[in-house]
This record gives C-alpha cells, sequence and structure tokens, in this order.
C-alpha cells in the first residue's frame, strides 16, 4: 500500500476515532469533564455532521497508482511514517486512555484564587446580610470568593461553613494547610480556573492525601500557620473523606 493511500485511510481512522469517542462521553455524561455543559449539544450536533462527513469518504475514489511516478526522497518517507505512527498512537490514546478530572497537578501550573470574583460569587455586602442558614450553602466559589474580598476575620465569625471539594497542598505550608479546591469551568478544560478555601489543619498528610476529595465543615478563624501567606484559614470541625462527585467543576 502506498504513503498516500496509508495517510488516506489513517486519516478518516483518527476522524472517526474522535467523533465517535466525543459522541461516547457525551453519551456517558463525561463530556462536562473538557466542555462547559452548555456547549454540549451543538459539539454532539457537529460530531454527528463530521460523522457524515467522514462516512461520505469513503465514497470518494482512492489516490491513483503512482507506481510509474518516482519514489518519494527518504526524508519524506520518514517523515510519513512518522505522522501515520502519531496518528495511530493518538487513536488508541482516544480510545483506551478513560477520561479524567483536573488535578493539583494542573493547579500547580495556575495561580490558585487568580480569578476574579464572578457574576454568581457572593459579595461582601450580600453575605453580611444573609441570614445564618444561608451559609451552608455557599459553595467552595463563594468562600473563595469573600476571602478574597476581605480577611477581616471579624466578618467570618458566626458564619459557618462547608465545602467540597479535593485536596490541593498550601505551597507555603504544606505540613498544615490545604486547599479544598475545585476548577472553575467558562468554555473548556483548557480555561480551568482553580478555586480553594484553606483549611488549617497540623500534618494534615498524615490522614488525607493530595487529589483527595473531601468534606469539611468548620468555621473561619485566624490562620494559625506561621509560614503561609493566608491570612484566614478554615478551622475544621470535620473532614471527611468522600467519592469525586459526578459533576466536579463548577460552572
Amino acid at each position: 500500500m502506498c504513503l498516500a493511500k496509508a495517510r488516506r485511510i489513517l486519516g478518516i481512522m483518527l476522524a472517526a476515532t474522535a467523533i465517535v469517542t466525543t459522541i461516547w462521553l457525551a453519551v456517558t455524561h463525561q463530556l462536562v469533564l473538557y466542555i462547559h455543559p452548555r456547549y454540549i449539544v451543538f459539539t454532539v450536533i457537529m460530531a454527528a455532521v463530521g460523522l457524515v462527513f467522514v462516512i461520505a469518504s469513503f465514497a470518494v475514489p482512492a489516490p491513483r497508482d503512482e507506481s510509474d511516478e518516482p519514489k518519494p526522497r527518504r526524508l519524506v518517507r520518514a517523515l510519513s511514517l512518522v505522522g501515520i505512527v502519531t496518528t495511530l498512537v493518538i487513536a488508541i490514546g482516544m480510545s483506551v486512555i478513560p477520561p479524567a478530572t483536573l488535578t493539583s497537578a494542573t493547579v500547580s501550573q495556575r495561580d490558585i484564587n487568580a480569578m476574579s470574583v464572578g457574576a454568581n460569587a457572593k459579595t461582601v455586602d450580600a453575605a453580611s446580610a444573609a441570614p445564618v442558614g444561608a451559609f451552608a450553602k455557599f459553595s467552595v466559589l463563594d468562600w473563595a470568593s469573600l476571602l478574597r474580598q476581605t480577611s477581616d476575620v471579624s466578618f467570618y465569625t458566626g458564619k459557618p461553613a462547608e465545602v467540597i471539594g479535593f485536596v490541593t497542598a498550601d505551597p507555603d505550608d504544606p505540613q498544615n494547610v490545604f486547599y479544598v479546591s475545585r476548577f472553575v469551568i467558562t468554555c473548556c478544560a483548557v480555561d480551568a480556573q482553580p478555586i480553594g478555601v484553606p483549611v488549617y489543619l497540623e500534618h494534615w498528610a498524615n490522614t488525607y492525601t493530595v487529589d483527595e476529595w473531601v468534606d469539611v465543615t468548620g468555621q473561619f478563624a485566624a490562620n494559625p500557620s506561621r509560614l503561609s501567606t493566608l491570612a484566614v484559614a478554615l478551622n475544621p470541625a470535620s473532614v471527611t473523606k468522600i467519592a469525586q462527585p459526578s459533576d466536579p467543576y463548577i460552572y
């Protein structure tokens, strides 16, 4: 088989694999690990259209026999073989490697809580006027946004918190402080921004591991850590290990 025919077949295989994988992720409700839910319907429609074109491509005549033409140079043949192998690796990887959520490895590459306060996040004024019972419904995003707005400990007095997320070590005091972290997705996983609520718990790594999901309840207080730059941290009343939620991101 000539290289032109091989490249054509492998190109169709790669396109078909990507399309079928996308549709499969949508059917199994795992596409949300990669894109915002509002784009799923559009993505599935475009994947279906792409699948039609892939099927139609089989009706296109294959390249003519090039046996009478000069053979390509070694460099061209080598590059073509590299492209074929790369295509096969990508196709196999897309089919075999299971989808996974972003982890603390991504957090370490991006500044946690660097994003600005979102339009849907709680503000200091709104939190000050909220009844005590409302704080139990505050999300990691809400508390992270409030911590960005004020480090006044008195503001957090009497405001119980419950946050769910995965464990990320505080880079300044990894032995005693960790973040209950989540990712905020605007469009897709590429633009995911990590947010988190700091928790002070001495030698937490003896009991909990990085990337483990936890449910933490407690109240905020002045951070006792001498190394951490965080002025306020959650003083936990309980830290419970939990399974990763079916929808791990915040949108």
